[in-house]
């Protein structure tokens, strides 16, 4: 398995390494075509926002100079970046200064079905809910114990993918991808200034959308307004967009707005 720690290839960990006993870090997994990272800009820019909040120094330019020139060598698959604070000593308190370790790791794209992105997925409604912490919210930090549980809840090929609320009932996301939908021809999207990641795909597909002269909205998702939307869409940076056919007795139509982010998100990763 091709592995980087710190720009040189590696196998091993310190065991010292706070984002092993804290989750102390952030990490982002970037879709490689023919040698090149697939959205590298809001993935850096992600980054470095997650670096400012948790307070982690980082070099962007060294970040970004890693990321390629690993692409390089993986030339097709997925790139998992992990940016953790470092070794520290036992206590919750980041060391002073901090030295960041940077982990680049390989794997194949997921082979999904061809029929998620055709005829679309359907959706398995999790019980486990995502608590609001507005100081973490949007990051994809390291602790995702969230998402284990929630995809621990289902072991069928029935369902694709997971949604998940907030503590409050609001529509959030899926497991691991963000959820659209389309009522009345505009684009709708969760506020994820509570909780949930704040995806590239999403990033993109949002700005791509407003280009082409349709509304988007960013804004709490009620459950009720999640079933009477008139499409329902998922996205990530790895598979693209998947349209969402049915969750539970519902089902929705793949409509023409799904087709066409669909279509920019192919481009994206076919580039």
């Amino acid at each position: 398995m091709l592995c980087w720690v710190d720009g040189l290839p590696a196998e091993l960990l310190s065991v010292k390494d706070r984002g092993l006993a804290y989750g102390d870090g952030l990490f982002e997994t970037i879709a490689v075509n023919a040698g090149q990272p697939v959205l590298l800009e809001r993935h850096l820019a992600r980054l470095a926002e997650g670096c400012v909040r948790l307070k982690i120094p980082v070099e962007l330019s060294a970040v970004r100079t890693q990321v390629q020139a690993f692409s390089r060598q993986l030339g097709e698959g997925v790139a998992k970046l992990i940016l953790t604070r470092g070794d520290g000593q036992r206590g919750y308190a980041p060391p002073q200064p901090a030295q960041p370790r940077l982990i680049l790791q390989a794997s194949a794209k997921p082979a999904y079905p061809a029929v998620y992105a055709e005829q679309g997925v359907r959706l398995f409604p999790c019980g486990t809910r995502l608590a609001e912490q507005p100081l973490l919210a949007g990051l994809k930090h390291l602790n995702r114990l969230e998402q284990v549980l929630a995809r621990s809840e289902w072991h069928d090929t029935e369902h694709a993918e997971g949604l998940m609320l907030d503590s409050s009932g609001r529509v959030i996301e899926g497991v691991y991808s963000n959820l659209l939908l389309v009522s009345a021809g505009v684009l709708i999207t969760a506020d994820l200034s509570r909780c949930g990641v704040a995806g590239v795909m999403r990033a993109e597909l949002l700005a791509q959308a407003a280009k082409l002269g349709i509304e988007c909205q960013v804004r709490d998702i009620s459950q009720a307004e999640l079933l009477a939307a008139d499409e329902v869409l998922l996205c990530n940076s790895v598979y693209g967009v998947w349209p969402v056919r049915a969750m539970l007795t519902h089902s929705w139509p793949v409509g023409p707005l799904t087709r066409k982010l669909q279509a920019i998100a192919r481009d994206l990763l076919d580039c």
